[in-house]
């Protein structure tokens, strides 16, 4: 949609595709208490700020709700519930090949994020465990786990905040394989977005930055992280070696018992459709050059984070990045 706020002031006739139902990407399945890290003035897509929020930080229905009147603020047209398989190029025209019909274009943005790509790590024994096995990209609440003994295994935001609401209705313990890092109680979205500027524009004129104690990994002290601490909640068990049938084998080669293990460990980018151009790394990442393919001309790649730029996976950091694509996209039309 950041996208399509600039493109729809250009003559470029593009097209929005959606897999899912309704405006909203990953936020339509969030965990139900999640709430953004920043104030709605700084978490807002170009051209409309987000309307303030009675909370510190907007909540999920919040944001749902700004996105979609995002859309019909600014007649963005989406057609929804098309996935696409697979992107090829042939002769300077990209075939788009979905589960509904066959797309074809000069130019292609790739704006899928990482949420339909969870990551578990490969623990030895995880295919033997018999107790619940989830990942955060599937928790919503702590309803189901009342009484029951659970298992966080991750050490960033997601991992704290989670084990923050389950700690309160369960047995829980937390593990990941490096120690967590707390930023600052004061420390919020605002400064993270501000330290993720500063180390763009010095990377654009060749300059090194020294983000010091703000780590991109490192936990946030939301309100609920912040009242988990003060419960002594927030203090993590060694790394884990192994999952046996029931429960951990920790690294002493002690066992104990879990009824639930939740992976909140992250993810890979959503790339799949892209494998036809043959272009795609390991990680499912591409070489880039901002968010512009270094190796496939006519293709962006806008909002996964990292390699398409720093801030770029968050609500008013892509506004930056779409921007710059579209003027680039521009001007690749206008040479073809």
């Amino acid at each position: 949609m950041a996208c399509a706020y600039y493109l729809r002031r250009t003559s470029i006739k593009y097209l929005i595709l959606d897999d899912q139902q309704h405006s909203g990407g990953a936020w339509q399945h969030v965990w139900d208490s999640l709430t953004l890290f920043s104030p709605a003035e700084q978490s807002s897509l170009p051209g409309w700020m987000m309307p303030k929020s009675e909370n510190d930080f907007p909540e999920k229905q919040e944001v749902l709700q700004y996105l979609m009147s995002y859309k019909n603020r600014y007649g963005i047209e989406i057609q929804y519930n098309v996935k696409i398989l697979n992107v090829e190029k042939h002769e300077g025209i990209f075939t788009l090949s979905s589960d509904k019909d066959i797309f074809r274009c000069k130019t292609v943005v790739s704006a899928t994020g990482s949420f339909q790509k969870p990551f578990i790590p490969k623990v030895t024994g995880r295919t033997l465990y018999k107790g619940q096995q989830l990942h955060s990209s599937e928790y919503r609440n702590p309803d189901l786990f009342g009484g029951k003994k659970v298992l966080i295994v991750g050490a960033g935001n997601s991992g704290a905040q989670i084990l923050s609401e389950i700690s309160k209705v369960a047995e829980t313990a937390w593990t990941s394989k490096n120690p967590p890092e707390f930023l600052p109680d004061d420390v919020d979205g605002r400064v993270l977005f501000n330290v993720a500027s500063a180390r763009y524009y010095a990377m654009k004129k060749g300059k090194d930055f020294d983000a010091g104690p703000y780590s991109v990994g490192s936990i946030v002290m939301v309100p609920s992280v912040q009242e988990a601490r003060e419960r002594g909640i927030l203090v993590p068990r060694e790394s884990l070696k192994a999952l046996s049938e029931y429960g951990v084998i920790w690294a002493d080669e002690s066992r104990e018992h879990f009824d639930v293990i939740i992976w909140c460990t992250g993810f890979n980018f959503a790339t799949d459709h892209l494998k036809g151009l043959g272009i795609l790394n390991e990680n499912g990442s591409i070489d880039c050059d901002g968010t512009k393919s270094k190796e496939m001309k006519g293709l962006w790649l806008v909002g996964y984070g990292s390699f398409t730029g720093f801030a770029s996976a968050t609500l008013i950091g892509v506004g930056r990045s779409a921007r710059q694509t579209v003027d680039e996209l521009i001007e690749y039309l206008k040479l073809t």
